[in-house]
């Protein structure tokens, strides 16, 4: 039974969130707000940590000036103490080691990586071969207290002090990520891999068997400059009766990373493949990732193949699903390719970066083919409401030493948007495939928006005069989808879009299929990627049995009982991925702004808060500017209007105006810019 709030002697228990300055929050229920822990309260516990909070009377709350709390009061903030640890989250530390100065003799610590750790683990027995700054791992051997610090001791030397890439993989680590695989897995794959060399790079009679031989079709990839794990290729033609034959050709990992093996293990544990700038954490060894299941050029490849039929108008007519055997006949690279489709260079200029072993003629043909059905494709995805946000992707240039050396908005291309037309389709297909087969199965889902966040983007779009015409329980992707086509080209269109987007569900992956709102479609699944995404590689799995043995209820009751494990910590694993890559990239741009202190920049305000406005430049850079550095007036802080107003000037900052910034101060370590109005 629950209790009201503020009761004396109400005891909840809840994960702890803890800042660097000693508080934290304990969330609470979806209908309460998160407790209040002071740094005082706090006992022993550490960010992560399940706790059991007791709630302080709510006369003590701050904000209640001790008055008497009714029942239907609530004060801003409840407040708690933590009265004991129910379980530790934190075992290992990701950090970097410092050699202290403790009276006559020295003593080591390790200060760790990441941004609401706020314990200094104490080292106890600190190795002679670790320098001041080196990162490491550090293992608590002693939890802090009211009276000591947490102590520890060092288990692993992550990289040394001045070592390039070292800030990176400290960030890796503290996130759970390594990129070295236990010895099981690395024996396996270096076993599959040796075997495959031994035979002169050759595929077995017996692996071939059974599969549809298109070593003789025009089959290639086209992927980034730096790629090197190549899920899928594509090839294209024309039917008798003039109809597209699109088709889809993914590398075959479950053939080579099978269920119960300690490769399958790990790559259950990880979940994706991860992609810090210039360092990669794959899912799966690179004997594999890089090389034998890579789809490179000139190479007998095993594959699963997906032929789409399509019309036309880009309408899906039928579809064949079945195991294949491929040798791509080029490694195509994005820009070349975009380069050709939009008239700007001659012949021979879609191979420049990349390696082609077939006949270029044919390929080229192909190409142009498949950007008349790209072009049909995206036409129908618009008419049907999918929401395209154009949200600009940092690019960051590394010089060899890891530092910044230019900080960039990253093309999306014509030949980036012709893969990702081809690789939905792929998907919608494959989901639909299954749904009717009514097979355990792993969807991708995006749900509907919540109605309070479309209420707060009704609100938001109102101040720049842009209609939202639906009611906010009942929000169709064209709704979306028309209101960004309405801000294209305009000076304020990225804010628009990453406002927008903050206003919708965040996409996770299920066994239920609950439909993609922002694609505008009943099932969508993830089918593309098996090198470097579990949910893939378990959908291959799925596929591969019901292509051999038939939609069988023994195969489907033993799949029931791994897409759920597999659909949850594949979700998780993403999270944790897209945190670790945002923690990068937040480093990289401060230490690249560290560099320009002083300079003036053209800028978006991207954010308004009460203690000042956020400004991104053109360079997608975000920083502050403090409402201290606001000298003009005394500003007033409208969140309705998304906006600041001087109360004397009746002066206006609001999201998306346009201003110009000083780099007034940069802090690497806590990722923090602080701009100035020029």
């Amino acid at each position: 039974m629950k209790t009201k709030p503020g009761n004396r002697k109400q005891v909840i228990t809840g994960q702890l969130s803890k800042h660097r300055k000693g508080f934290g929050f304990v969330a609470w229920s979806e209908e309460e707000r998160d407790i209040y822990i002071s740094a005082g309260n706090m006992g022993s516990a550490m960010d992560g940590d399940i706790v059991t909070v007791e709630l302080l009377p709510a006369a003590t709350w701050r904000g209640t000036s001790g008055i008497q709390v009714d029942e239907n009061y609530r004060p801003a903030r409840p407040e708690g103490r933590i009265i004991a640890v129910k379980k530790r989250k934190v075992m290992e530390v990701a950090g970097t080691f410092r050699r202290l100065r403790k009276g006559r003799k020295y003593i080591g610590c390790v200060l760790p990586a990441g941004r609401s750790f706020a314990e200094e683990i104490y080292i106890t027995d600190a190795p002679a071969d670790i320098c001041d700054g080196d990162r490491v791992m550090a293992r608590l051997t002693r939890y802090p207290d009211a009276y000591r610090r947490a102590e520890g001791t060092v288990t692993e030397l992550i990289s040394g002090f001045n070592e390039p890439g070292g800030d990176i993989k400290l960030i890796a680590r503290s996130y759970g990520m390594s990129d070295v695989f236990p010895a099981k897995a690395r024996s396996e794959s270096k076993t599959l891999r040796n075997a495959y060399v031994s035979r002169g790079r050759h595929l077995r009679s017996d692996e071939i068997d059974g599969r549809r031989d298109l070593r003789g079709e025009t089959i290639f990839t086209i992927d980034g400059e730096d790629s090197k794990d190549f899920d899928d290729a594509v090839s294209i033609g024309v039917l008798p009766n003039g109809n597209y034959l699109l088709g889809i050709h993914i590398a075959d990992v479950s053939h080579y990373v099978t269920e119960g093996s300690a490769m399958d293990a790990e790559a259950l544990r990880r979940g994706t493949s991860v992609y810090l700038l210039d360092h990669v954490i794959p899912m799966l060894p690179k004997e594999l990732s890089n090389d034998l299941c890579s789809l490179q050029p000139g190479e007998d490849r095993l594959t699963l193949s997906l032929d789409v039929e399509l019309d036309d108008a880009g309408d899906i007519v039928s579809h064949e699903i079945y195991e294949s055997v491929i040798c791509s006949k080029a490694r195509l690279v994005y820009d070349d390719v975009s380069d050709l489709l939009e008239g700007a260079c001659g012949d021979g200029g879609a191979g420049s970066k990349g390696v082609i072993v077939g006949d270029y003629d044919d390929i080229e043909k192909s190409l142009l083919l498949m950007g008349q059905l790209a072009e049909k494709l995206r036409r129908k995805k618009e008419a049907r409401g999918s929401v395209d946000f154009d949200i600009e992707e940092t690019s960051i240039t590394l010089d060899e030493k890891g530092m910044p050396v230019n900080v960039g908005i990253q093309e999306r291309r014509t030949a980036n948007r012709l893969i990702e037309e081809f690789m939905l389709t792929a998907n919608e297909v494959i989901a639909e495939h299954f749904r009717w087969l009514e097979a355990p199965f792993i969807y991708r889902v995006h749900e509907k928006p919540d109605a309070d966040r479309m209420l707060q983007l009704k609100a938001f779009l109102q101040s720049f005069d842009i209609p939202f015409k639906s009611s906010a329980d009942k929000v169709h992707p064209r709704t979306i989808s028309r209101i960004l086509a309405s801000v294209k080209g305009s000076p304020f269109e990225n804010v628009i879009n990453t406002v927008t987007l903050r206003s919708m569900q965040k996409a996770y992956y299920s066994t239920s299929c609950d439909g993609h709102f922002g694609l505008a479609l009943d099932s969508y699944c993830h089918f593309t990627s098996p090198i470097r995404r579990y949910p893939d590689l378990m959908i291959h799995r799925i596929i591969k049995s019901v292509i051999n043995d038939g939609p069988s209820r023994k195969s489907f009751k033993h799949f029931e009982e791994l897409v759920q494990e597999a659909a949850d910590g594949s979700s998780a694993a993403e999270r944790r991925a897209i945190e670790a890559e945002r923690e990068v990239e937040k480093l990289k741009k401060a230490e690249y702004m560290a560099g320009h202190v002083g300079e003036i920049f053209d800028g978006i305000i991207s954010g308004v808060t009460g203690f000042g406005i956020f400004v991104e430049l053109d360079n997608t850079v975000e920083g502050l500017v403090s409402i201290e550095e606001l000298f003009d007036d005394y500003y007033e802080y409208i969140p309705e209007m998304y906006m600041l107003q001087g109360t004397n000037t009746g002066r206006e900052y609001r999201l998306g105006d346009r201003v110009v910034v000083i780099v007034e101060s940069v802090d690497v370590e806590r990722r923090e810019i602080n701009f100035v109005l020029a």
